[in-house]
Protein backbone atom coordinates (compact mmCIF):
# COMPACT_ATOMS: atom_id res chain seq x y z
CA UNK A 1 0.00 0.00 0.00
CA UNK A 2 1.43 3.37 -1.03
CA UNK A 3 0.44 5.59 1.89
CA UNK A 4 1.76 8.67 0.09
CA UNK A 5 -1.43 8.63 -1.96
CA UNK A 6 -3.36 9.49 1.21
CA UNK A 7 -1.84 12.94 1.70
CA UNK A 8 -3.55 15.29 4.15
CA UNK A 9 -4.32 17.91 1.48
CA UNK A 10 -6.33 15.39 -0.53
CA UNK A 11 -8.14 14.06 2.54
CA UNK A 12 -9.04 17.58 3.65
CA UNK A 13 -10.19 18.39 0.11
CA UNK A 14 -12.42 15.30 0.06
CA UNK A 15 -13.98 16.30 3.39
CA UNK A 16 -14.75 19.80 2.08
CA UNK A 17 -16.25 18.39 -1.14
CA UNK A 18 -18.42 15.99 0.86
CA UNK A 19 -19.47 18.78 3.22
CA UNK A 20 -20.38 21.28 0.47
CA UNK A 21 -21.68 18.82 -2.15
CA UNK A 22 -19.51 20.49 -4.77
CA UNK A 23 -16.00 19.96 -6.15
CA UNK A 24 -15.83 23.67 -6.99
CA UNK A 25 -16.76 24.83 -3.48
CA UNK A 26 -14.58 22.15 -1.91
CA UNK A 27 -11.64 23.38 -3.99
CA UNK A 28 -12.32 26.96 -2.90
CA UNK A 29 -12.43 25.93 0.78
CA UNK A 30 -9.10 24.09 0.30
CA UNK A 31 -7.45 26.93 -1.69
CA UNK A 32 -6.97 24.70 -4.73
CA UNK A 33 -7.72 25.20 -8.41
CA UNK A 34 -10.80 23.29 -9.51
CA UNK A 35 -8.86 21.27 -12.09
CA UNK A 36 -6.24 20.30 -9.50
CA UNK A 37 -8.93 19.35 -7.01
CA UNK A 38 -10.77 17.22 -9.56
CA UNK A 39 -7.54 15.38 -10.42
CA UNK A 40 -6.78 14.71 -6.76
CA UNK A 41 -10.20 13.13 -6.29
CA UNK A 42 -9.87 11.08 -9.48
CA UNK A 43 -6.41 9.87 -8.41
CA UNK A 44 -7.79 8.93 -4.99
CA UNK A 45 -10.64 6.95 -6.57
CA UNK A 46 -8.20 5.24 -8.92
CA UNK A 47 -5.90 4.31 -6.06
CA UNK A 48 -8.77 2.92 -3.98
CA UNK A 49 -10.29 1.15 -6.98
CA UNK A 50 -13.80 2.44 -6.33
CA UNK A 51 -15.98 5.44 -7.03
CA UNK A 52 -16.33 7.86 -4.11
CA UNK A 53 -18.62 10.47 -5.70
CA UNK A 54 -21.67 10.52 -7.90
CA UNK A 55 -21.19 13.51 -10.18
CA UNK A 56 -24.32 15.48 -11.18
CA UNK A 57 -24.94 18.66 -13.13
CA UNK A 58 -25.57 20.58 -9.89
CA UNK A 59 -22.89 19.00 -7.69
CA UNK A 60 -21.83 15.68 -6.19
CA UNK A 61 -23.11 13.16 -3.65
CA UNK A 62 -21.23 10.46 -1.79
CA UNK A 63 -21.35 6.81 -2.79
CA UNK A 64 -21.45 4.24 0.00
CA UNK A 65 -17.66 3.94 -0.32
CA UNK A 66 -17.46 7.74 -0.26
CA UNK A 67 -19.35 7.90 3.02
CA UNK A 68 -16.91 5.40 4.53
CA UNK A 69 -13.96 7.38 3.18
CA UNK A 70 -15.42 10.59 4.66
CA UNK A 71 -15.60 9.07 8.16
CA UNK A 72 -12.07 7.66 7.94
CA UNK A 73 -10.71 10.97 6.66
CA UNK A 74 -12.33 12.83 9.56
CA UNK A 75 -10.72 10.41 12.01
CA UNK A 76 -7.28 10.75 10.41
CA UNK A 77 -7.38 14.54 10.50
CA UNK A 78 -8.62 14.45 14.09
CA UNK A 79 -5.60 12.34 15.04
CA UNK A 80 -3.30 14.78 13.25
CA UNK A 81 -4.93 17.74 15.03
CA UNK A 82 -4.59 15.92 18.35
CA UNK A 83 -0.89 15.33 17.73
CA UNK A 84 -0.43 18.96 16.71
CA UNK A 85 -2.35 20.23 19.74
CA UNK A 86 -0.27 18.07 22.10
CA UNK A 87 3.12 18.96 20.61
CA UNK A 88 3.10 22.29 18.75
CA UNK A 89 3.20 24.59 21.77
CA UNK A 90 6.07 22.84 23.55
CA UNK A 91 8.58 24.55 21.26
CA UNK A 92 7.12 27.94 22.20
CA UNK A 93 6.95 27.15 25.89
CA UNK A 94 3.17 26.69 25.93
CA UNK A 95 0.96 23.66 26.39
CA UNK A 96 -1.55 23.54 23.57
CA UNK A 97 -4.61 25.11 22.01
CA UNK A 98 -8.35 24.49 22.32
CA UNK A 99 -10.92 25.46 19.70
CA UNK A 100 -14.35 26.39 21.10
CA UNK A 101 -17.47 27.10 19.08
CA UNK A 102 -20.32 28.48 21.18
CA UNK A 103 -23.74 29.99 20.68
CA UNK A 104 -24.43 33.61 21.59
CA UNK A 105 -26.14 32.72 24.86
CA UNK A 106 -23.03 30.97 26.16
CA UNK A 107 -20.67 33.65 24.85
CA UNK A 108 -22.70 36.50 26.31
CA UNK A 109 -23.65 35.08 29.68
CA UNK A 110 -21.06 32.61 30.95
CA UNK A 111 -17.89 32.16 28.90
CA UNK A 112 -16.15 35.45 29.77
CA UNK A 113 -15.91 34.52 33.46
CA UNK A 114 -15.24 30.85 32.76
CA UNK A 115 -12.41 31.52 30.31
CA UNK A 116 -10.87 34.20 32.52
CA UNK A 117 -10.69 31.71 35.38
CA UNK A 118 -9.31 28.97 33.12
CA UNK A 119 -6.62 31.17 31.57
CA UNK A 120 -5.56 32.32 35.02
CA UNK A 121 -5.03 28.69 36.05
CA UNK A 122 -3.57 27.54 32.70
CA UNK A 123 -1.79 30.53 31.08
CA UNK A 124 0.04 28.30 28.60
CA UNK A 125 -3.12 27.05 26.90
CA UNK A 126 -4.40 29.19 24.05
CA UNK A 127 -8.17 29.28 23.50
CA UNK A 128 -9.73 30.26 20.17
CA UNK A 129 -13.45 31.06 20.28
CA UNK A 130 -16.00 31.32 17.47
CA UNK A 131 -19.57 32.49 18.06
CA UNK A 132 -22.00 30.47 15.93
CA UNK A 133 -25.57 29.15 15.87
CA UNK A 134 -26.22 26.01 17.91
CA UNK A 135 -26.67 23.78 14.86
CA UNK A 136 -23.35 24.97 13.41
CA UNK A 137 -21.66 24.36 16.76
CA UNK A 138 -22.76 20.72 16.84
CA UNK A 139 -21.69 20.19 13.21
CA UNK A 140 -18.26 21.69 13.93
CA UNK A 141 -17.67 19.32 16.85
CA UNK A 142 -18.86 16.30 14.86
CA UNK A 143 -16.59 17.19 11.93
CA UNK A 144 -13.59 18.07 14.12
CA UNK A 145 -13.56 21.78 13.31
CA UNK A 146 -14.06 22.48 17.03
CA UNK A 147 -12.76 20.66 20.10
CA UNK A 148 -15.55 21.85 22.41
CA UNK A 149 -19.04 23.07 21.53
CA UNK A 150 -21.49 24.99 23.69
CA UNK A 151 -25.08 25.15 22.48
CA UNK A 152 -28.75 25.14 23.51
CA UNK A 153 -30.84 22.08 24.26
CA UNK A 154 -33.35 20.89 21.64
CA UNK A 155 -30.53 20.88 19.08
CA UNK A 156 -30.06 17.57 17.24
CA UNK A 157 -26.70 16.13 18.27
CA UNK A 158 -26.23 12.67 16.73
CA UNK A 159 -23.31 10.52 17.90
CA UNK A 160 -21.26 12.97 19.97
CA UNK A 161 -20.83 13.14 23.74
CA UNK A 162 -23.00 15.79 25.42
CA UNK A 163 -22.97 17.13 28.99
CA UNK A 164 -24.77 19.84 30.96
CA UNK A 165 -23.02 23.22 30.94
CA UNK A 166 -25.33 25.90 32.41
CA UNK A 167 -28.99 26.76 32.96
CA UNK A 168 -30.51 29.99 31.72
CA UNK A 169 -33.96 31.57 31.73
CA UNK A 170 -35.67 33.25 28.80
CA UNK A 171 -37.59 36.46 29.47
CA UNK A 172 -39.83 38.79 27.50
CA UNK A 173 -38.35 42.21 26.72
CA UNK A 174 -40.65 45.21 26.23
CA UNK A 175 -40.29 48.98 26.20
CA UNK A 176 -41.51 50.85 29.26
CA UNK A 177 -44.48 52.28 27.37
CA UNK A 178 -45.64 48.93 25.98
CA UNK A 179 -49.05 47.61 27.19
CA UNK A 180 -47.36 44.54 28.69
CA UNK A 181 -44.97 46.66 30.77
CA UNK A 182 -47.48 46.67 33.64
CA UNK A 183 -46.96 42.89 34.06
CA UNK A 184 -44.19 41.16 36.00
CA UNK A 185 -44.88 37.77 34.44
CA UNK A 186 -46.80 36.48 31.43
CA UNK A 187 -47.34 33.34 29.39
CA UNK A 188 -46.15 33.39 25.79
CA UNK A 189 -49.77 32.97 24.69
CA UNK A 190 -50.58 36.32 26.29
CA UNK A 191 -47.86 38.08 24.30
CA UNK A 192 -48.57 36.71 20.83
CA UNK A 193 -51.08 39.43 20.00
CA UNK A 194 -48.11 41.82 19.66
CA UNK A 195 -45.35 42.09 17.06
CA UNK A 196 -41.99 40.46 17.83
CA UNK A 197 -38.36 41.24 17.12
CA UNK A 198 -36.49 37.96 16.66
CA UNK A 199 -33.04 36.60 15.97
CA UNK A 200 -32.42 34.95 12.59
CA UNK A 201 -34.30 31.75 11.79
CA UNK A 202 -31.16 29.59 12.08
CA UNK A 203 -30.72 30.28 15.80
CA UNK A 204 -31.90 27.81 18.42
CA UNK A 205 -33.77 30.58 20.26
CA UNK A 206 -35.78 31.53 17.17
CA UNK A 207 -36.53 27.86 16.49
CA UNK A 208 -37.68 27.44 20.09
CA UNK A 209 -40.03 30.38 19.72
CA UNK A 210 -41.47 29.05 16.45
CA UNK A 211 -42.00 25.61 17.98
CA UNK A 212 -43.94 27.01 20.92
CA UNK A 213 -46.09 29.21 18.67
CA UNK A 214 -46.90 26.16 16.58
CA UNK A 215 -47.80 24.19 19.70
CA UNK A 216 -50.12 27.03 20.78
CA UNK A 217 -51.53 27.17 17.24
CA UNK A 218 -50.99 30.92 17.21
CA UNK A 219 -48.88 32.73 14.59
CA UNK A 220 -45.77 34.68 15.51
CA UNK A 221 -46.24 38.27 14.30
CA UNK A 222 -42.68 38.90 13.20
CA UNK A 223 -41.75 42.56 12.79
CA UNK A 224 -38.04 42.22 12.09
CA UNK A 225 -35.16 39.76 12.41
CA UNK A 226 -31.69 40.80 13.56
CA UNK A 227 -28.38 39.07 14.22
CA UNK A 228 -27.48 39.92 17.84
CA UNK A 229 -28.92 40.27 21.33
CA UNK A 230 -27.94 43.93 21.39
CA UNK A 231 -29.82 44.55 18.13
CA UNK A 232 -32.94 42.86 19.53
CA UNK A 233 -32.85 45.21 22.53
CA UNK A 234 -32.35 48.28 20.35
CA UNK A 235 -35.29 47.39 18.11
CA UNK A 236 -37.49 46.82 21.15
CA UNK A 237 -36.34 50.15 22.59
CA UNK A 238 -37.55 52.08 19.54
CA UNK A 239 -40.93 50.31 19.50
CA UNK A 240 -40.51 47.86 16.62
CA UNK A 241 -41.78 44.95 18.69
CA UNK A 242 -41.12 42.85 21.78
CA UNK A 243 -38.45 40.17 22.11
CA UNK A 244 -37.39 37.01 23.93
CA UNK A 245 -33.82 36.75 25.23
CA UNK A 246 -31.89 35.08 28.06
CA UNK A 247 -32.25 37.10 31.26
CA UNK A 248 -28.52 37.50 31.97
CA UNK A 249 -27.86 38.68 28.42
CA UNK A 250 -30.70 41.23 28.50
CA UNK A 251 -30.17 42.66 32.01
CA UNK A 252 -27.26 45.00 31.10
CA UNK A 253 -29.50 46.79 28.57
CA UNK A 254 -32.50 47.37 30.83
CA UNK A 255 -31.49 50.68 32.39
CA UNK A 256 -29.55 52.18 29.47
CA UNK A 257 -32.29 51.45 26.90
CA UNK A 258 -35.40 51.92 29.03
CA UNK A 259 -36.60 48.32 28.84
CA UNK A 260 -38.50 46.00 31.13
CA UNK A 261 -37.86 42.27 31.55
CA UNK A 262 -40.98 40.18 32.13
CA UNK A 263 -40.78 36.61 33.42
CA UNK A 264 -42.13 33.99 31.02
CA UNK A 265 -43.98 31.43 33.12
CA UNK A 266 -43.88 28.72 30.42
CA UNK A 267 -41.76 25.65 31.23
CA UNK A 268 -39.90 25.89 27.92
CA UNK A 269 -38.42 29.24 28.98
CA UNK A 270 -36.06 27.34 31.30
CA UNK A 271 -33.19 26.16 29.09
CA UNK A 272 -30.12 23.99 29.50
CA UNK A 273 -26.96 24.95 27.67
CA UNK A 274 -24.93 21.88 26.74
CA UNK A 275 -21.26 21.06 26.19
CA UNK A 276 -20.30 18.72 23.34
CA UNK A 277 -17.17 16.70 22.68
CA UNK A 278 -16.66 14.47 19.67
CA UNK A 279 -15.54 11.78 22.11
CA UNK A 280 -14.17 11.64 25.65
CA UNK A 281 -11.60 9.02 24.57
CA UNK A 282 -7.96 10.04 24.11
CA UNK A 283 -8.64 13.75 24.49
CA UNK A 284 -5.63 16.07 24.15
CA UNK A 285 -4.62 17.36 27.56
CA UNK A 286 -5.65 21.02 26.89
CA UNK A 287 -9.14 19.97 25.74
CA UNK A 288 -9.53 17.67 28.72
CA UNK A 289 -8.57 20.46 31.13
CA UNK A 290 -10.91 23.06 29.65
CA UNK A 291 -13.90 20.70 29.26
CA UNK A 292 -13.45 19.63 32.88
CA UNK A 293 -13.33 23.28 33.96
CA UNK A 294 -16.53 24.15 32.09
CA UNK A 295 -18.70 21.19 33.06
CA UNK A 296 -18.74 19.03 36.18
CA UNK A 297 -20.58 16.34 34.20
CA UNK A 298 -17.87 16.35 31.53
CA UNK A 299 -15.16 16.25 34.22
CA UNK A 300 -16.65 13.08 35.72
CA UNK A 301 -16.88 11.41 32.30
CA UNK A 302 -13.32 12.37 31.35
CA UNK A 303 -11.51 11.89 34.64
CA UNK A 304 -13.75 9.42 36.48
CA UNK A 305 -15.68 10.02 39.73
Amino acid sequence: MNYARFDLVTLNLFIEIARTGSITRGAQQSNLAVAAASKRVSDLEAHLGTRLLYRHANGVTLTEAGRSCFQHALGILQDVDRMSGDLSDFAAGGRGQVRIWANTSAVTQFLPDDLTRFRREHPGIRVSLEERNSGDVVAAVRENRADIGLFADRTAVGDIDVFDYRQDRLVLIVSLDHPLATHDSVRLADALDYEFVSLSEATSLAERLRTECSRLEKPLKLSIQVRSFDAVCRMVMVGLGIGVLPRLAAEPHVRSMGLKLITLTDDWAERTLLLALRSTLALPAPVRLLASCLSADAARAINGP
